[in-house]
């Protein structure tokens, strides 16, 4: 289910990024290595990348395949960014919610990326729905499994936890509500990258006081990709990558029947 990769580091046309490693994130939309579910990613695409000078990224998002948009190949040929984010979106189900769907989704100076899959959705994810204020499910992008974890991450963020908290405690809320779920989040506000691996790959390489690359895949055969194991959260900036465990959530007390 979907594949995605954020960047940090010198500036980079976003085509070098995207499109023309051997096995970049565009061919990846038709031909993923280490995908392991889903075999073609063409429900949407998107890509996210800060300017210089502005907090706040720009977003450009389509509900097709990205190898149809003829407009993509001028977009990768002529932005430079030194902070990106992007995905190509295979969908857990089929919806009506065009690009709306796509990740990057985004509020402030975040971007966010959600590669797997809600087990049960939507019904498993109903008894995290009260965690939410209200005003955070009125104003879901989309009515899809990845806007609502999305809700849930921007929540903790909102209240002050820090990316890998944010990501870490979102994918034990829901693995625990839903436990075959398939959770691997990314994460940018253009200074950090915060990741997991939850059910699905995820690879980093990194050139430590130059640049960092975190992906579902390498897009390349470079010795410097390394794969991040199951079940761990990463942290990475310009300056390296931190990885941490994420233990498996507590099973649910059932409740007692009422008497």
């Amino acid at each position: 289910m979907c594949r995605h990769l954020a960047y940090l580091g010198p500036e980079e046309r976003l085509g070098r990024l995207l499109v023309e490693p051997p096995h970049s994130l565009f061919r990846q939309s038709w031909a993923p290595r280490r995908q392991r579910h889903g075999t073609v990613n063409a429900d949407g695409f998107g890509v996210g990348w800060y300017a210089p000078g502005d907090p706040v990224p720009a977003r450009y998002r389509r509900a097709g395949p990205v190898w149809a948009d003829l407009s993509f190949a001028d977009l990768g040929r002529v932005v430079r960014s030194g902070a990106v984010l992007a995905a190509v979106r295979d969908a857990t189900l089929a919806g009506a919610d065009a690009e709306a769907a796509a990740a990057p989704f985004a509020a402030g100076r975040w971007l966010f990326s959600h590669n797997g899959a809600i087990a049960g959705w939507p019904d498993s994810a109903a008894p995290l729905v009260s965690g939410l204020p209200p005003v955070d499910l009125l104003s879901l992008q989309a009515r899809t499994d990845s806007a609502f974890v999305w809700a849930l991450v921007l929540h903790r963020l909102r209240a002050g936890d820090e990316p890998d908290e944010a990501l870490g405690e979102t994918v034990r809320q829901v693995a625990r509500a839903a436990p075959a779920s398939r959770l691997n989040l990314l994460l940018t506000d253009g200074a950090v990258i915060a990741a997991t691996a939850w059910g699905d790959s995820l690879w980093y390489r990194t050139e430590p006081g130059r640049s960092t690359v975190v992906a579902s895949e390498p897009y390349d055969d470079d010795p410097l990709w390394q794969e991040v194991p199951d079940r761990t959260v990463l942290t990475a900036s310009r300056a390296g990558v931190l990885l941490a465990p994420l233990d498996e959530p507590a099973p649910a007390t059932p409740k007692e029947p009422c008497r």
